[in-house]
């Protein structure tokens, strides 16, 4: 794919390119099953708790894995659940060889201590890219897993031949698993990056000044499309429903609407960065397995 295409601005689809690649995993799986006596790739997805928006991202990622021949367990604990109990299901699985990556998924009940059980994840099952350490691998550009959501936009930036050499990015959240490994990523691809967030001071100023505007502060449209200037590139990874719900609708972080027709390319919300979120933690199981098969 190209964003090359005159004045007329580009569609960064998620959706596209995340339907594509499955097909290339479909069979790098056939092959990896080939070669370590059929055993299947496995994805462990761990529900703490009964949010109903949860159930649904798990079940969507547990769907994928269906899609490319990937298997998954699918661990459920009450909303009752201590830090010791969740520590202990995610020790087992870490034990598991049959078990090639862990998802937690995000967040947790009040009373769980969520980052040490994120830091509980064995980094070679750390697919979803939560841990400390991943990250600081990551940072030092060490091999680790990158968090699911920034890897996924700089494999869709990549895939669209957006340059990132010496441009200037604004990445407006600061999120541990968004916002502060996204300007890492970029940070380490050669862009200058400035790091926002809600409290930032003259923050329509600092947007204005970016190639590439990364809304990652999980506010409806807090990122206003005056702010941002013509033939910047948007990468908008929010997205919340509509007033009132419906099938499809929502807003991302990034008032799109007014800014889409000056930008030179956007992702759609949604259909843009979720997607590319789903793949992404599929692709790293993936790699996973091949890596445990090869050792």
């Amino acid at each position: 794919m190209s964003a090359q295409a005159g004045d007329r601005t580009v569609i960064l689809d998620g959706k596209a390119l995340a339907a594509s690649s499955e097909s290339e995993f479909a069979a790098r799986i056939t092959q990896l099953k080939s070669v370590n006596g059929n055993q299947t790739p496995i994805l462990a997805t761990i529900l703490v708790g009964d949010d109903p928006a949860s159930a649904t991202y798990v079940r969507m990622k547990q769907n994928a894995c269906k899609r490319v021949g990937m298997a998954s367990t699918a661990v459920e604990l009450p909303t009752s659940t201590t830090t010791e109990e969740l520590l202990a299901t995610i020790h087992q699985l870490n034990a598991n060889p049959d078990c090639h990556g862990i998802l937690l998924q995000h967040p947790v009940p009040a009373q769980i201590d969520e980052r040490a059980c994120f830091d509980a994840i064995e980094l070679a099952k750390d697919v979803d890219g939560v841990t400390c350490q991943g990250f600081g691998r990551m940072t030092m550009t060490e091999p680790a897993y990158g968090s699911a959501t920034p890897q996924g936009i700089m494999r869709l930036l990549e895939a669209y031949e957006i340059p990132l050499e010496g441009k200037h990015a604004v990445v407006v959240g600061r999120s541990p698993i968004l916002g502060k490994p996204m300007a890492m990523m970029l940070l380490n691809k050669n862009a200058t990056v400035t790091i926002c967030h809600s409290r930032t001071q003259d923050l329509a100023s600092i947007v204005g000044l970016a190639d590439i505007v990364v809304g990652a502060v999980g506010k409806a449209e807090f990122i206003k499309g005056d702010w941002i200037k013509d033939g910047a590139v948007i990468i908008d990874a929010g997205y919340h429903p509509r007033d009132g719900g419906g099938v499809g609708g929502g807003v991302g972080d990034i008032e799109l609407a007014a800014v889409i027709d000056r930008a030179s390319a956007y992702t759609p919300v949604p259909g843009g960065v979720g997607p590319m979120t789903i793949n992404t933690l599929i692709l790293q199981t993936l790699q996973a397995a091949e890596l445990a098969c090869r050792s």
